[in-house]
């Protein structure tokens, strides 16, 4: 994981500090025995936490607490100050608690206290097996929070893709660029599944499912009966209708697979097209631009994530890559892949020996559709994550739910999404009716920039903005119809975790303040 342990700053707790000096319903950043210790104080109970986010290795000092939790800073982790627990994605491992020693009105800190016992949401009546399909970030996180959460019947995870749940954002970003190694990306190990009684039926293909005989069947001829099923088979990347797109040195980026080919691929080319300008395309730009590669990046639009991030920031991302030597080439529309170039509408011809379409994704319901579940523009599932067919689920990049911020239905492709949708989607499997309700996160990387954005912006009508983009530190608040529906940030992180937990709370008056500066 990329990320840092937070340094050893602030008093040692094992010498013991003055309870007043600890915040009510605050952190103070502290160490003890060698290892850097947040405390936290509501009314005369003081809790202690390790300082350090488990996903990225977060400084937690510099996040914010609300109603109980600590909230990373980095990518809007939550966990429970009182045990520990990972209670929301990104992060799937608790922290660590500490004993506290109370001497009058000292507080100390010296040891740390057992694990928590895990929460047990299971009841007699679960359901005697599950079966997963798809192994993205909703279906990873869904098996991780079903034996979190106590079920103990049988569980089995199914994925075409042979490598199981990775860190799929580290695919376009450090992993890419040569400066994260491959063993960071799995998310579980071996021993993980084993101690878990998981089993995983990974590298081989879901052909149908029997809603009527509560049955999957696989490719080999296996019929795997369950109970309760998830679908979170996830979005497949879109390649062109134009001649040349099947040629060997086009690719597209969805797996671990797909991003080794890629470092094969740039460690043998000397230079790179991509077709597309939005997230993925150029977060792959500025990996190939690390590992020395030129760049060019061709896009049918006026400039760069306009629609996602608006005129400042998409201007100010343009800069950025310019910057840094990608070539791009605006309102273009590539009309042929030929063998050594990509051909432009109206002839031109730039030379290409590695092409990697960064053109959208579809999602994945041909499965679903099948099986007589509803589906448009992804799989249609009510509030509590459940489609028109009793005891099926869906979650992640291929589910669409109603949002309640914005009405009518959302299907947002975001990684924290899906993870939270799987997260909830488990309970719901255990019989909990639990609406999703999770304020849409993500972030985008770029060079030594990062880009957090919370809510939704698309279709807004309304841009403000505080601070420089340039500057690397801005807030830009995005309006729709008069309300705040999406703040995006760059250099205010514990900002972008005000605006999420305004946005759960329905605090607009909180938001808009926020906004106004």
């Amino acid at each position: 994981m990329t990320g840092s342990t937070a340094p050893l700053a602030g008093p040692d707790f094992a010498a013991g500090v003055a309870a007043a000096e600890i915040p009510d319903h605050g952190i103070l950043l502290g160490h003890s025995q060698g290892e850097p210790v947040l405390l936290s104080r509501t009314g005369s109970t003081v809790s202690a936490v390790s300082a350090t986010c488990t996903h990225y290795g977060g400084p937690l000092a510099e996040g914010l607490v609300v109603d109980g939790t600590v909230r990373c800073p980095w990518h809007h982790a939550c966990f429970d100050l009182a045990t520990g627990e990972a209670l929301r994605a990104p992060a799937l491992r608790p922290i660590d608690r500490w004993t506290v020693e109370r001497r009058g009105d000292t507080v100390l800190v010296r040891s740390k206290a057992a694990p928590s016992a895990p929460r047990r949401r299971t009841t007699a009546g679960d359901p005697r097996s599950i079966v997963i399909l798809g192994s993205g970030a909703a279906g990873a996180a869904a098996t991780e929070q079903l034996r979190r959460d106590g079920y103990d019947g049988e569980l089995t995870l199914v994925d075409v893709e042979p490598d199981g749940p990775v860190d799929r954002p580290n695919l376009s970003k450090d992993y890419l660029a040569g400066s994260a190694p491959e063993e960071w990306i799995p998310l579980f190990t071996d021993e993980w599944y084993a101690a878990r009684r998981i089993t995983r039926r990974f590298g081989v293909r879901a052909t149908a499912i029997d809603p009527g005989a509560r049955q999957v069947v696989l490719a080999d001829g296996t019929r795997l009966g369950y109970d309760r099923l998830l679908i979170s088979t996830g979005a497949d990347a879109s390649r062109l209708p134009i001649p040349g797109a099947d040629l060997p040195h086009v690719h597209t980026l969805r797996s671990l697979a797909d991003s080794r080919a890629l470092i094969r691929a740039a460690g043998q080319a000397r230079s790179a097209l991509i077709v597309g300008a939005g997230f993925i395309g150029l977060e792959v730009a500025a990996a190939f631009r690390a590992r020395g590669l030129e760049v060019d990046v061709v896009s049918h639009e006026a400039r760069p994530l306009q629609l996602q991030l608006g005129l400042e920031l998409g201007g100010f991302v343009r800069e950025l890559h310019e910057q840094h030597g990608v070539r791009f080439h605006f309102e273009s529309r590539v009309e042929a892949i030929l063998p050594h170039g990509v051909q432009l509408a109206g002839g031109v011809v730039l030379p290409a020996t590695l092409v990697v379409l960064g053109v959208g994704v579809r999602p994945a319901v041909a499965l679903a559709a099948a099986a007589g579940v509803a589906v448009d523009h992804g799989i249609l599932v009510d509030e509590f994550l459940e489609t028109n067919v009793p005891g099926i689920y869906a979650a992640g990049d291929v589910a669409r739910w109603p949002d309640p911020r914005r009405g009518g239905r959302s299907r947002p492709e975001h990684w924290v999404v899906a993870e939270r949708q799987g997260q909830t989607a488990a309970r719901n499997l255990l019989g909990g009716r639990e609406p999703f309700r999770a304020v849409p996160f993500f972030w985008s990387q770029h060079y030594d920039v990062t880009i957090a954005m919370v809510g939704d912006p698309t279709g807004c009508d309304r841009v403000i903005v505080q601070g420089s983009a340039a500057a690397r530190d801005c807030l830009v608040g995005f309006h729709l119809k008069g309300r705040v529906a999406a703040v995006a940030t760059i250099g205010r992180d514990r900002a972008s975790l005000l605006a999420e937990a305004a946005m759960e709370s329905g605090d607009d008056a909180a938001l808009n303040a926020l906004v106004a500066g």
